[in-house]
């Protein structure tokens, strides 16, 4: 589907929350962050890391704060230009979780049960199976309803999370009268879908870093150029795209096409009779060329401090004067006296 297209002149609202799981992944550069920057454009965008979704597991607090921090910066130096973009902390505002308490008691314990994610995350937590796992949903409502968000980006995996939103929102709105705009989801322009280096039949994920099947985005120029070099490939040692018999190549091919914005029948060309070591190699060196000056301004923004604490700040400032109007207005409504 084609990224959604507004006219001039009618920027809407766009609200996405990132949860600080570390260093991104080339996957996810090249499948969707690299395009965040010209949303922009079109709208007014709110981006904030999802900190205090982060502890329904257990969290590190050292590394939590670090995490967090490095997100932010890497997702400056992607181009999220904090002039442009509002991006902020989850817990630096409020709002957040006062607003998500009021919905929790406007969520209804079946919709919460129902919720496939918290199935899954229980499966893999059932030491922790906590009452913050179970309602993070009712938060997640109140992340998007206090900006009253016109757009809310998604995978497949997320449109549960809408729906149940919008379905909050119109029973508040039923018994209240008009409080809560209704979010739509905002399907992203589909980047190139990469697979792990290791097992070209699994998403690259940080989950498989340790066996080189993942690249990092602020992995040194050898570790990248090490991960390139073991790649899966085959037998055939023919740089062909068949994404069913030759999918290993076939996910360096996409690689490379993304990096290099060369065509599946031009890389094809280039490394005819030439083998595998070399279209490694080179597709190597093009993701450390196409990564190298993100990573140099990252670096640079983690070694300034004060810079983050700023857009920290600022982001959160921006987002709170807006929260603070949605959240006045639902405690008038439920009957809390004013502050």
């Amino acid at each position: 589907m084609e990224e959604q297209s507004l006219p001039q002149n009618t920027k809407k609202r766009m609200l996405s929350g990132i949860k600080p799981s570390g260093d991104m992944t080339l996957g996810s550069y090249l499948g969707a962050i690299r395009n965040w920057k010209d949303r922009a454009l079109d709208f007014d965008c709110y981006y904030f890391i999802a900190d205090l979704h982060a502890i329904t597991v257990r969290q590190d607090p050292a590394l939590l704060r670090k995490r967090s921090l490095n997100q932010l910066a890497q997702y400056i130096a992607c181009g999220l230009d904090p002039e442009k973009n509002v991006l902020f902390m989850q817990s630096h505002v409020h709002q957040h979780a006062e607003l998500g308490w009021v919905l929790n008691c406007y969520t209804m314990f079946g919709e919460l049960s129902r919720m496939t994610q918290f199935k899954d995350k229980s499966a893999k937590n059932a030491e922790n199976i906590n009452g913050g796992l179970f309602t993070y949903p009712s938060l997640m409502a109140a992340d998007i309803l206090l900006y009253q968000a016109d757009y809310v980006p998604v995978g497949e995996d997320q449109k549960q999370h809408i729906e149940l939103t919008r379905d909050i929102a119109k029973r508040f709105n039923g018994l209240y009268s008009d409080t809560f705009k209704l979010p739509e989801p905002y399907i992203p322009k589909v980047g190139a879908r990469i697979m792990s280096l290791s097992n070209p039949e699994e998403k690259m994920s940080k989950s498989d870093n340790g066996d080189t099947g993942c690249v990092l985005m602020m992995d040194s120029p050898d570790d990248i150029m090490r991960c390139f070099k073991r790649a899966i490939t085959d037998s055939e040692s023919c740089v062909r795209f068949d994404a069913e018999n030759k999918k290993g190549v076939s996910n360096l091919m996409t690689i490379y096409s993304a990096v290099s914005g060369k065509s599946y029948a031009q890389i094809e060309s280039d490394f005819a009779g030439r083998g595998y070591g070399d279209f490694k190699r080179e597709t190597g060196e093009a993701v450390v060329e196409l990564l190298r000056p993100i990573r140099e301004q990252a670096q640079r923004l983690l070694a300034d401090k004060a810079y983050l604490q700023s857009v920290c700040e600022s982001g959160a400032r921006n987002a709170a004067f807006i929260a603070e109007k949605t959240l006045r207005k639902v405690y008038k409504k439920v009957g809390f006296l004013p502050r």
